[in-house]
């Protein structure tokens, strides 16, 4: 059976109704997954495309929008099915009309309520995937082991594995002896997190509302989702302000949000090397400056 005429069986078998595939079209924007919207004339999906062997990747994807949408703090698209077409691994979900312009405190304000969401240990009960790297989610009741075992050893593992400089291994060795020293009396409690929220996995419907999309979703530090929206820039001011007004942050954050986003800045080196490796070197001196 051809890829389309499979994902339309698909749609039809889980949407409930039917469904003829009339339309398809490419959209832009994506660089790990290729992306379609597709419509019979009325009712539209969007549909997300990848190698078979990804299938796992759209299953944790699926599961991840559930959790979210399960809180009920902030729009995500709902997922629909996954599945594998002609050898092609697929998720299909809602498709929403994005581009609006909404409110950067609306958005705040629901990020907030998202991570009042708790569970009782840090993690998630399945993996899942930040970008194209795998991400283990194995459950711990204690913040830092969940941290220096599940997230940064991870990613200077595969650091070493990708051939990064010996500098950049003996400090991250030194800091994942010494970094438990930056959280002082700060105790994180296991948020619901999108897990992968930078400018390019949020927009606003075409009511205002705020939306959030391809989540890298576990339970853990609340910081550690703020220090992401800091990354790559593309969230204002006041959204900084009305999530500070909802829950204020704690005062050592400052400084905390650069081991957060070291992950990042090491999963970056991981999947696309280059200046990502210095970049990570600069972060780790800097932090291991703080703790002297």
């Amino acid at each position: 059976m051809p890829p389309w005429e499979a994902i339309a069986e698909t749609i039809r078998q889980h949407g409930g109704e039917p469904f003829v595939l009339r339309e398809r079209h490419a959209l832009g924007g994506g660089c790990i997954n290729s992306a379609w919207r597709v419509a019979d004339g009325g009712r539209q999906w969007f549909v997300k495309l990848n190698t078979g062997d990804k299938l796992d990747m759209f299953e944790a994807e699926r599961d991840g929008l559930l959790e979210l949408a399960a809180s009920g703090a902030v729009r995500v698209p709902q997922p629909l099915a996954t599945g594998l077409a002609a050898g092609q691994a697929f998720i299909v979900m809602e498709a929403l009309e994005l581009g609006g312009h909404g409110s950067q405190v609306q958005l705040g304000e629901q990020l907030a309520v998202l991570h009042r969401h708790r569970a009782d240990r840090f993690g998630w009960y399945r993996d899942n995937t930040i970008g194209s790297t795998h991400q283990p989610n194995r459950q711990h009741p204690d913040w830092l082991d969940f941290w220096r075992e599940e997230r940064l050893g991870f990613q200077l593992a595969l650091a070493r594995e990708n051939g990064a400089p010996r500098g950049l291994l003996s400090d991250g060795e030194r800091l994942l002896a010494d970094f438990h020293r930056l959280f002082g009396g700060y105790l994180p409690t296991p948020s619901l997190l999108h897990g992968d929220l930078w400018s390019g996995n949020y927009a606003f419907a075409s009511s205002g509302e705020p939306v959030i999309f391809d989540p890298a979703v576990y339970y853990g530090d609340r910081e550690a989702e703020l220090a992401m929206t800091e990354l790559f820039g593309g969230f204002g001011s006041e959204f900084y302000a009305a999530y500070n007004e909802a829950w204020p942050l704690d005062p050592g954050y400052p400084v905390r949000k650069s081991l957060y986003n070291l992950y990042h800045i090491l999963n970056h080196f991981t999947m696309f090397g280059g200046g990502y490796g210095s970049q990570a070197e600069g972060m780790m001196g800097r932090l291991l400056a703080e703790l002297g």
